[in-house]
């Protein structure tokens, strides 16, 4: 992956270089496949799906900027670098930063405006995360 990006995110102090950690690698893992397994039970409300499958594009995509040696404090920055850590295709990533949005909106503003079409397209786009970052650590 292309470490100019994120090099320079450390240099201008948007990403700390911090040694990746097996355990911390290994319970990101861990908690992003189990909540993103627990967003494909369709008997659950679309509004906790939606919760569940952000926390796991969360964890997962965490995961990656950990294993490259790096942490940011920031969720939208975790998800911007996903095609430095992962290769994931911006139009991939975009679906992350809109779910971002709207898991903001309603986090601090209460305003809770989830649809069928984002909630599909957020657990077809934090699969693809599993399975690189599941690519990315057995290679």
């Amino acid at each position: 992956m292309s470490s100019k990006a994120l090099d320079n995110l450390v240099r201008v102090g948007k990403l700390k270089a911090e040694p990746a950690d097996a355990a911390e690698l290994d319970g990101l893992l861990r908690s992003g496949s189990v909540r993103l397994r627990d967003a494909g039970i369709e008997s659950l409300s679309m509004e906790s799906r939606f919760d569940l499958a952000y926390n796991a594009a969360h964890a997962l995509s965490l995961a990656a900027l950990r294993h490259h040696g790096l942490r940011s404090d920031n969720r939208y920055l975790v998800f911007q670098t996903l095609p430095h850590t992962l290769g994931l295709p911006n139009e991939m990533w975009r679906v992350l930063d809109t779910a971002h949005r709207k898991r903001n909106l309603a986090e601090y503003e209460g305003i809770v405006d989830v649809d069928r079409s984002l909630l599909e397209a957020l657990l077809r786009v934090t699969t693809e995360v599993e399975g690189r970052l599941r690519d990315l650590l057995t290679a």
